[in-house]
């Protein structure tokens, strides 16, 4: 079927995956180690989407420590280990995802990840779910030296598939996704149900939906 779009660019956490309950899980292994006590679920929930950095920074604040640049780094570096033994414990894709992605993938559009988790955590929690076959390009959250909402983070995964931002289309679930799709030049659709800290109604998009398995004919109707 001829179409504008050809590729479509998807955020990871909040939008493919739930993920948080292993986040959660890593963040307190750490706090742990250090003496001080968890945070809950839901205080979680509001430090995921910044990368694995401003989480520790995050979780870190909520017990009332702050570290210096140097510390900070050595914290981030344990949390990412301490996630990326147990990324998959508690972690799934959203309701339709493996079966929604794979229709769009046999439909010939070209599938790319841009996400601000770590490149090697990514690629090694999309392994475990059985996802990783169906991505041509990953960008991670440290794979440059920026990441979302800059733009230039979301125009690398293009330049990988080899797509021009007219033809693809950004798919997250919060401002820093919209920020940098749309900066790259793409449309962009907003999925509801994930980790914004922006009301959803403020978020500029495209079009906003609340469920995953809409996404394939929202795609038709913005080419």
């Amino acid at each position: 079927m001829p179409r504008a779009l050809s590729a479509i660019v998807f955020d990871l956490d909040g939008t493919l995956i739930d993920s948080v309950p292993d986040l959660h899980a890593a963040g307190n292994m750490l706090l742990a180690e250090r003496g001080l006590e968890p945070i809950d679920l839901p205080t979680a929930r509001r430090f995921v989407g910044d990368g694995g950095r401003v989480f520790v920074r995050r979780a870190l604040a909520e017990r009332g420590v702050t570290l210096d640049d140097e510390d900070l780094t050595a914290a981030t570096e344990r949390f990412i280990a301490l996630y990326e033994a147990h990324a998959s414990d508690r972690t799934l894709p959203y309701p339709d995802v493996p079966e929604t992605l794979e229709k769009l993938k046999a439909a010939g559009y070209r599938l790319g990840i841009c996400t601000n988790k770590p490149e090697r955590a990514t690629h090694k929690v999309l392994a475990l779910l059985g996802l990783d076959h169906l991505f041509e390009a990953i960008v991670g959250g440290d794979t440059l030296p920026v990441r979302k909402p800059d733009p230039e983070h979301a125009a690398e995964v293009l330049r990988r598939l080899g797509v021009a931002p007219e033809a693809a289309c950004m798919v997250g679930d919060n401002e820093h996704d919209s920020s940098a799709g749309r900066g790259a030049g793409m449309r962009f659709i907003l999925m509801r149900y994930g980790y914004a800290r922006t009301p959803l109604e403020e978020i500029p998009a495209d079009a906003r939906l609340d469920r995953f398995r809409d996404l394939p004919d929202t795609l038709a109707s913005l080419a």
